[in-house]
């Protein structure tokens, strides 16, 4: 079995402005790669709110790369790849809406219409409440909620225990 799991984190209520990312790979069971960047969202602007969500500020990213930057590193961990992610309808439309923002055709990626998603996995099961750290924490799996790779290494334990 091999699958890339991601998370994002957004600066704003705006879903172009990632601020974060966490990526893992996963071959035959076990984590392969990490991957995980601070990104400059655009005007490098953040709403308070999101901040209290996950403790990344303005100057955090002041000097980090833009999404259209780390692009390259991103493509070549998701191309063709089966993605998974525990909210999956928001990190693919987060990832797509920062596409945009930077006129980046996502076509290229060449991923599927809908990824894999754990919260939709483990409500089915059940699951309540299914929020990423409930779903953790019920199976013993460590987690820094709202770290973009800690989430994504979080996500990756859930779908391989699914």
């Amino acid at each position: 079995m091999k699958f890339t799991a991601i998370d994002f984190e957004t600066a704003t209520g705006m879903r172009s402005s990632a601020c974060a990312v966490g990526i893992v790979t996963v071959e035959d069971g076990a984590i392969t790669e990490e991957f995980h960047s601070l990104i400059q969202p655009p005007s490098n602007a953040y709403f308070g709110m999101n901040i209290a969500v996950h403790g990344i500020r303005p100057a955090d990213t002041m000097d980090a790369p833009t999404f259209d930057e780390l692009y390259p590193e991103i493509k070549q961990r998701l191309l063709g790849r089966t993605i998974v992610a525990h909210n999956e309808a928001f990190d693919r439309s987060v990832l797509r809406r920062t596409m945009e923002h930077y006129a980046l055709d996502y076509a290229e990626l060449e991923l599927a219409e809908r990824w894999e998603c754990t919260m939709r996995i483990y409500k089915t099961k059940g699951f309540v409440p299914y929020k990423l750290n409930a779903c953790c924490e019920r199976l013993g799996i460590a987690l820094r909620h709202h770290e973009a790779l800690s989430d994504a290494i979080g996500c990756a334990h859930l779908y391989l225990l699914r």
